[in-house]
């Protein structure tokens, strides 16, 4: 049996936290602008840094585990 727990939180991570899909962090007007489809440099970066924090609090710290087969 493998492990896809890893696979899954990855993947929905990185679909959520694509700057400007479902919201950008900083935006052009506010702090947080839902659905503009749009991107810069500062988004990425702060959108990196969440992916970054939550992937490990997801794998690291709480283990999240999924067996298939």
């Amino acid at each position: 049996m493998s492990d896809w727990g890893p696979v899954f939180v990855a993947v929905v991570l990185f679909v959520v936290l694509t700057p400007g899909l479902l919201f950008k962090i900083p935006g052009r007007n506010r702090l947080v602008e839902f659905g503009s489809f749009q991107t810069g440099a500062a988004p990425i970066v702060v959108h990196s840094i969440l992916y970054f924090a939550l992937i490990s609090i997801f794998l690291l710290a709480v283990g999240v585990h999924v067996y298939i087969g």
